[in-house]
């Protein structure tokens, strides 16, 4: 989440992109869809190392039936049947892709399904705040997901400091280096990794603003898809 800061900063010192204008309130209001964030970024980073990617995305590709679901239960918004029809086969494909998922573990199973559920939480409360009465100055949704990854971001820090102190990213810098990776390739991948993660999400609220959350998230179905297959082919993953 950190390497949004560079990015955004760049753009508002800049002028290439006007910086938001917001009050206290308007913080507060959008600390929930921060902390929903957050999670789900930190729940999938521990389903990918608990378990192969292939099986994390499979699991976040359940993410429209939860919309549907918390729409529903949450906010008394119901969907025309045939909607709730179509998201019947994406439900039973996950099940079969996960009864038949050869490096099942349920710490993998739980936090991806933790990650699906807060990324389904998170659109929909930022779609409320988007098609609502306009929040400050310049809260585009792009600037809106800056804001939410700079908030998401201080709120994981003390967590991540408490259970992965300095001793604990020594240990895993350690390790990199053992298994043959040079300090500019790490900084590479990690730069990388951060900053495509950023912009991918950039452009997920961007659409956000312009579909419905369970639209929005069976569109990003297709996301998992491809991501499966790369992940396959990278790094061999075994599938049936």
């Amino acid at each position: 989440l950190f390497f949004g800061f560079p990015y955004v900063a760049f753009l508002w010192l800049t002028g290439l992109r006007k910086a938001p204008k917001l009050s206290f309130d308007n913080v507060k209001t959008l600390s929930s869809q921060a902390f929903f964030l957050a999670a789900t970024h930190v729940a999938g980073v521990i389903s990918f190392g608990a378990g192969a990617i292939s099986f994390t995305h499979i699991l976040k590709a359940t993410e429209p039936v939860w919309s549907a679901l918390i729409l529903g239960l949450g906010f008394k918004e119901f969907l025309p049947l045939p909607v709730y029809l179509s998201l019947v086969p994406i439900m039973a494909g996950v099940g079969l892709a996960s009864l038949k998922e050869l490096s099942f573990t349920w710490l993998s199973f739980t936090a991806g399904t933790i990650s699906a559920v807060t990324s389904a939480t998170k659109a929909i409360l930022s779609k409320k705040v988007l098609d609502g009465k306009p929040m400050g100055e310049n809260l585009t949704p792009a600037n809106m997901f800056a804001v939410l990854t700079i908030l998401g971001f201080l709120m994981i820090l003390p967590a991540s400091l408490l259970i992965e102190g300095p001793s604990a990213v020594s240990a895993a810098y350690k390790a990199s280096i053992a298994a043959g990776h040079t300090n500019a390739e790490l900084a590479r991948l990690l730069g990388a990794s951060g900053f495509l993660y950023y912009l991918y999400n950039e452009v997920a609220f961007l659409a956000l603003s312009e579909v419905a959350p369970v639209t929005h998230a069976v569109a990003n179905t297709v996301k998992r898809v491809v991501i499966i297959i790369a992940s396959v082919l990278v790094f061999r993953n075994p599938v049936s």
